[in-house]
């Protein structure tokens, strides 16, 4: 029953700490307010965004407050998750670690999934014959691309085929594995923190 309650417990709550991450992630990457896929994640982070937002302020254009939500969610599920799983909440330094890994992995796999969406759907949008791109396939664009601009500058696209997403999986695995290994985190430790 408790694995149970778990499992629905991480999917409701790893949904909402998506959609912070991507709040923060697409202020950084100054993608298009006004489109209809942020206007939604906008909706859902407004109410808990703008209690932080009165005590943390931003900094040149990024929203601080979004990303302290997000850990302190993190934080929150951590415990819960551990709670409901039976077992002891650990101390305050192994919260904020694993709460730390978690929101990092986190931010990392979402630019592993929306790489990963932004090339299925231009091969899809290549054999329709479509012309307008999807206003979520834009989103996805532009969250993207200030993580591909810099690699396509050393590996430029050859005859027509773009490379550099290869090499992004190539480091987003190595992060990965350097992270898991530097904070020790086994499968115990995933099945707790949301996002992994």
């Amino acid at each position: 029953m408790g694995s149970s309650a778990a499992l629905i417990f991480n999917t409701i709550v790893g949904i909402y700490l998506l959609a912070v991450l991507l709040r923060f992630l697409l202020q950084v990457a100054k993608a298009d307010f006004y489109n209809p896929v942020s206007q939604a994640v906008i909706k859902i982070t407004d109410p808990m965004v703008k209690v932080f937002r009165t005590f943390i302020p931003g900094y040149r254009g990024i929203d601080f407050s979004t990303l302290v939500l997000a850990f302190l969610i993190e934080a929150a599920a951590i415990c819960m998750l551990i709670i409901l799983y039976g077992g002891t909440i650990p101390g305050v330094g192994s919260i904020v670690t694993w709460a730390f890994v978690g929101v990092v992995l986190f931010i990392i796999s979402i630019y592993y999934y929306a790489i990963l969406a932004s090339i299925i759907m231009s091969f899809v949008m290549m054999f329709s014959g479509s012309t307008s791109p999807h206003p979520l396939l834009l989103l996805v664009w532009q969250l993207t691309e200030p993580v591909m601009a810099p690699v396509r500058k050393i590996v430029p696209p050859m005859g027509g085929l773009d490379f550099s997403p290869i090499f992004i999986f190539i480091a987003i695995q190595l992060i990965q594995n350097f992270i898991l290994s530097t904070f020790g985190i086994n499968q115990q430790h995933a099945m707790v923190i949301v996002g992994i």
